[in-house]
């Protein structure tokens, strides 16, 4: 990271923080490679956070140099002014993520709000917080679509799909993820929206293994499957995503819809159109959503993909 780099950065966040957003949001996404020097770096507004997070290694003037500017940062004016309480330095590239309190007492959750709905974080125990942010637009997609239907939401994680589907008036949502501690965060998120619990179902079960018990509560009218790219011992994405697609055609209502997402930078759209093509016929193309702008991407298709697929 260029001493020139680091004043982009600096400057880059210090406009931001100028007029803070009123809700969660990216701040600075230097994984989209728009800003020589700052690919390994992102920013996250967290109401009142503000969390940097390094995905390669700096050497060790640079990382110096690094926690110097973001402390410079933390006695500016405009950090004084936009409300913030805490600035953490996460290594993303380190085993366990261990994350640096910069400023503020560390706690160990964060309630955040996105789009009028409210989602707990973990905030320096885990690599991820709870929310993946680029995924904004596609949760108000589902909330938009979701009324009187029976929803299916796959790799569910802190079932952030699951709140925004509830909150567009779906009948009855069905999450299913492997990690029962991230299950037990998405019935927080439901508690925190103040939603009947009661037209939610959990399955912490190996999807591949739990086909029955998946069907038993389908048809569905919208199916949201949201991998992890690899998950050591239970998915790999070009192995176990057509898997999942081939499934599609028995689970689905007569006029059910998909939203089907990677986020795999070596995997572009194209992929899932042709995996769905192969593997579910029955099922078209409509449309890719767009991501958010704050996530600017030089090679478009390498970022965040959502497609929209609907039943013949």
């Amino acid at each position: 990271m260029t001493p020139d780099a680091l004043a982009t950065l600096q400057q880059h966040l210090l406009t931001a923080l100028h007029t803070p957003p009123c809700e969660t949001r990216r701040l600075f996404h230097g994984r989209g490679r728009c800003w020589p020097g700052l690919e390994q770096v992102t920013v996250d507004w967290l109401q009142g956070v503000l969390l940097v997070a390094l995905f390669k290694p700096l050497s060790d003037s640079e990382l110096q140099a690094l926690r110097s500017m973001l402390l410079e940062l933390g006695q500016s004016m405009a950090w004084q002014q936009s409300g913030a309480r805490s600035l953490l330095l996460q290594q993303r590239y380190l085993p366990e993520s261990p994350t640096d309190w910069l400023l503020g007492e560390p706690v160990e959750h964060w309630d955040i709000c996105e789009h009028g709905l409210h989602y707990r974080l973990d905030l320096g125990r885990k690599q991820n917080t709870g929310l993946f942010l680029d995924m904004r637009y596609g949760r108000q997609w589902v909330q938009a679509q979701a009324a009187g239907k029976r929803v299916l939401n796959l790799f569910a994680y802190t079932c952030g799909f699951s709140v925004a589907a509830l909150a567009g008036g779906a009948c009855q949502v069905i999450n299913l993820d492997m990690a029962r501690a991230a299950l037990s965060r998405g019935r927080d998120n439901h508690r925190l929206n103040q939603q009947d619990l009661s037209q939610v179902v959990f399955l912490g079960h190996d999807l591949f293994k739990s086909w029955g018990k998946v069907a038993k509560y389908g048809p569905y009218d919208l199916i949201i499957i949201d991998p992890p790219s690899f998950q050591r011992g239970s998915f790999v994405l070009s192995k176990d995503y057509p898997k999942v697609l081939r499934r599609l055609p028995e689970l689905l209502s007569a006029d059910g819809v998909v939203l089907a997402c990677s986020n795999e930078p070596e995997i572009g759209p194209d992929y899932l159109i042709q995996s769905m093509a192969s593997e579910a016929p029955c099922l078209n193309f409509s449309e890719r959503l767009s991501n958010p702008p704050e996530f600017p991407d030089s090679q478009p298709d390498s970022a965040l993909k959502a497609l929209v697929f609907r039943r013949n």
